[in-house]
């Protein structure tokens, strides 16, 4: 029977990971992988959540222990992006429709991606990162970007761009920045509602009022533009016809950005 008795450090490295330790951290500390396997033997304490990455305890694992594994797996430098990270920074990630945990990793690893674990290599590794406890994260306008690729509707996209800036989480501009440097493949979605944000729309409903509207091949209103009569302020509508003196109102509060983030059309009534 193997020895079972924990090498020295290993307590204090567990509570560090949230349970979790790779092989190669055990090696470090003097495991044998004789003990290693013996821990995740079928019936035993420990399992193995990803290849050569194990929790140190039994039942369903916790999204924490599986952010943590799957950055184990991803090796050094790696960083969650993507939806999870738009989690950790309490925003909205739309329709995203799996449990993958996306991590990016530096363009020259090999390793690939298994089960949980969605590796995305990148020559485009961040230099600066947030956390959540252990975890290492992308900040927001790299997870937002991320995740817009990966979405394949334009309303959900709407929704978590809506999300980040009303949120102050991050600036358009940023947004803009992360556009431009990333890849083009995926990042059609993205560039049209970053494109409608600079026509004034600043909500999801508003995208969905300019759709309706371009589809019905009506005139295209000016959308968010603040209406004065001389000095006096009247109001901001959510779309204006000049032309026509009419304004046009959406129920869109829950994902109204702030005016003062995005600028603004002005058009004199």
């Amino acid at each position: 029977m193997p020895r079972t008795s924990s090498p020295g450090g290993l307590a204090e490295l567990l509570e560090k990971q949230s349970s979790v330790v790779s092989r190669g951290q055990l090696l470090v500390l003097g495991m044998k992988d004789n003990a290693m396997q013996y821990r995740v033997r079928r019936g035993g304490p420990w399992q193995t959540l990803l290849p050569g990455v194990y929790v140190a305890a039994t039942g369903v694992p916790s999204l924490s222990q599986k952010e943590m594994a799957a950055l184990l797996y991803a090796g050094p430098g790696s960083l969650i992006t993507g939806p999870m990270a738009l989690m950790h920074h309490s925003i909205r990630s739309g329709s995203a429709v799996d449990d993958a945990i996306d991590v990016l990793v530096p363009a020259g690893r090999r390793r690939l991606s298994t089960g949980f674990a969605r590796l995305h290599r990148t020559a485009r590794m961040p230099t600066r990162s947030s956390s959540a406890g252990p975890v290492r994260l992308t900040l927001v306008p790299r997870a937002v970007a991320d995740t817009a690729r990966q979405l394949t509707e334009l309303r959900d996209v709407r929704a978590v761009v809506a999300d980040a800036v009303q949120l102050s989480r991050c600036t358009v501009s940023q947004l803009a920045q992360e556009l431009q440097a990333g890849p083009v493949r995926g990042s059609a979605a993205f560039r049209s509602v970053l494109a409608e944000v600079a026509d004034g729309i600043r909500s999801t409903a508003e995208g969905d009022l300019r759709d309706v509207i371009r589809t019905a091949r009506l005139p295209m209103p000016l959308f968010n533009p603040s209406l004065y009569d001389r000095d006096l302020f009247l109001g901001k509508p959510d779309g204006w016809w000049p032309d026509a003196g009419v304004a046009g109102e959406v129920d869109s509060r829950a994902w109204h950005l702030s005016p003062r983030r995005l600028g603004s059309h002005q058009a004199p009534s």
